[in-house]
């Protein structure tokens, strides 16, 4: 899954990326309401954690502004607040469900797993393309012009965040932030390597190339012929 956190405790926030991670699955985190809103939007989340009390923007009116303008990707908020009548107002204000805390991750867990079993529209986003270049997120498997090609998990994560902001340029603290469980030295030279790497394997031999260095700023995956 990919998921999006919502949560202004930097702790708690450093914890539950890394717990989902262990998990298997994609997480970027927001930090305030207001970022949270505009990561929302972007799209292509499977589910959304939101913690109620926030910074710039409450929890509920992030939700509420979200199912406004029509997004129905599934929300669970997380709140130390935790009597019925909060419940009640979360799950009104367009939450779909409502874990107080604390909680058991595994709990929290289940939860967002059924949530997206459950489904929203963009629950179905499971491919990635870029020209003949395909990554199948439920099934682990990359493929170019039909042929497999087998990568290493952390090469996995790299190429699926890379396609997955396809036609962007993506930073070296992007990549630590959200592919690396650990906030590197952004002079080490851990990116250069995999990426290295993970060129050689889903370039080489095939036309035209489509990881690109955009020197001075980072990396994109696009495809220059079109």
């Amino acid at each position: 899954m990919r998921l999006l956190i919502v949560e202004d405790d930097r702790s708690a926030a450093d914890y539950l990326r890394k717990a989902f991670r262990e998990a298997g699955h994609i997480v970027d985190i927001a930090g305030d309401g207001e970022e949270g809103l505009a990561l929302a939007l972007d799209g292509g989340y499977d589910v959304l954690v939101v913690d109620r009390m926030l910074p710039r923007r409450d929890g509920l009116s992030l939700i509420t502004e979200l199912r406004g303008r029509g997004d129905a990707t599934p929300v669970l908020i997380l709140s130390a607040l935790g009597q019925v009548d909060d419940r009640v107002t979360g799950l009104r204000a367009g939450g779909d469900d409502y874990l107080p805390k604390p909680y058991a991750f595994s709990e929290l867990l289940a939860r967002v797993e059924a949530l997206a079993r459950r489904g929203g529209p963009q629950a179905a986003d499971t491919v990635y393309r870029v020209a003949n270049l395909e990554l199948d997120r439920l099934a682990h498997r990359v493929t170019r012009a039909g042929q497999e090609i087998v990568l290493q998990p952390r090469e996995f994560r790299l190429l699926e965040y890379l396609m997955r902001h396809a036609g962007q340029v993506v930073t070296r603290t992007m990549l630590l932030e959200n592919v690396w469980d650990y906030h590197f030295d952004p002079q080490t030279n851990v990116i250069d390597v995999h990426v290295s790497r993970l060129r050689s394997k889903i370039d080489k031999g095939f036309d035209p190339p489509l990881l690109h260095t955009v020197r001075g700023a980072g990396y994109v995956v696009r495809d220059i012929a079109r």
